[in-house]
């Protein structure tokens, strides 16, 4: 018999764009204040994509630092995958884009659209090529520049998002380490309480459509508020009963950065203090499939896991969707 192969993390970077919006800049454009914008959200600042500074730069930058960490060079790739809602582009896609850009000549590439669940989509995705034996190294990406599908004048929504993204380089690590179990799902029929409406075959770019602001991001927040404390701890719950497993075995959550509220929720649920809680929404606001990459990047960067640490990421977005992978974490 064919001994399974463990697939998991060899190298992670990140990158976010040096612009910051503060809460007090949005006081100046629209009704809200920073004492209203933290209570309810934990956000205070976000990263901005510079003017003419495509999405791809940003995943660009997370990239050459994960591979450089993971000690893999581009051209031994064999699959790019950039999880996101912002390509530069409908067609080709970004990840065809960062492909020749990094130099990955043999790599198979193409985006995946999971909204803020699309980091972990894409990793299952990676460690099950790697498991089977097909692929020895796989770039995962998650980038996002949302601030250019904001609205600035709904207080609702521009409060929330920022740009960045986070990188993964995934291949074969010991016995027993990397990704050991997941959740993935959908309940479309919440599709329409997060979208942009516009800009694709539902409602292609017309004078009529940009004039009704279609192509921002359009949210009803207390529906998505409900929907993620309900899944959040739900989805890593499901994933540790696969392997008999229960929330004392894990470590280390890292959530989806979307409200400090729902990361409270989710902790609860899964009786996780909160210093064991990787939380960056401060610093960054919602970044959509950057988040959980970047969380897990920075707290890498810090020396915050240890060989053998179990470690939960869990994430919710549109579509409504919902992912989480357990890793036993391989550095």
């Amino acid at each position: 018999m064919t001994k399974k192969i463990s697939a998991g993390i060899l190298g992670m970077g990140h990158y976010a764009p040096p612009k910051t919006l503060t809460n007090f800049d949005l006081e100046k454009i629209v009704d809200t204040n920073d004492a209203w914008i933290v209570e309810r959200t934990g956000i205070k600042e976000r990263h901005i994509a510079a003017d003419g500074q495509p999405m791809s730069e940003l995943a660009y930058k997370a990239a050459v630092a994960a591979l450089d960490e993971a000690a893999v060079r581009a051209e031994d790739l064999d699959m790019v995958i950039v999880a996101t809602l912002t390509g530069d582009r409908i067609i080709p896609s970004t990840a065809s884009v960062l492909q020749d850009r990094l130099g990955a000549k043999k790599a198979a590439a193409f985006d995946l659209s999971a909204a803020c669940s699309g980091f972990n989509y894409a990793s299952v995705i990676a460690c099950n090529f790697i498991e089977n034996g097909a692929y020895k190294n796989i770039l995962v990406i998650g980038a996002e520049t949302l601030s250019k599908y904001v609205d600035y004048t709904d207080r609702n929504t521009c409060i929330l998002f920022g740009d960045g993204a986070g990188a993964a380089v995934y291949g074969q690590v010991e016995d027993g380490l990397g990704l050991i179990s997941f959740d993935l799902g959908s309940d479309g029929s919440g599709g329409d309480v997060l979208d942009i409406p516009g800009g694709g075959s539902l409602h292609p770019p017309t004078h009529q459509t940009l004039d009704a602001g279609l192509q921002y991001i359009h949210m009803d927040g207390k529906a998505v508020y409900r929907f993620a404390v309900k899944v959040m701890g739900k989805t890593v719950l499901s994933a540790l009963n696969k392997i008999g497993m229960t929330e004392s075995d894990i470590d280390w959550l890292v959530p989806h950065q979307a409200n400090i509220r729902i990361i409270e929720a989710a902790a609860k649920r899964l009786n996780m203090p909160m210093e064991r809680v990787i939380v960056n929404i401060a610093r960054y606001g919602n970044m959509s499939a950057a988040s959980i990459p970047i969380a897990l990047s920075e707290a890498e960067k810090d020396n915050r896991f240890k060989k053998g640490d179990v470690v939960a990421l869990s994430g919710f977005g549109a579509g409504l969707t919902w992912s989480s992978c357990i890793m036993k974490w391989a550095r």
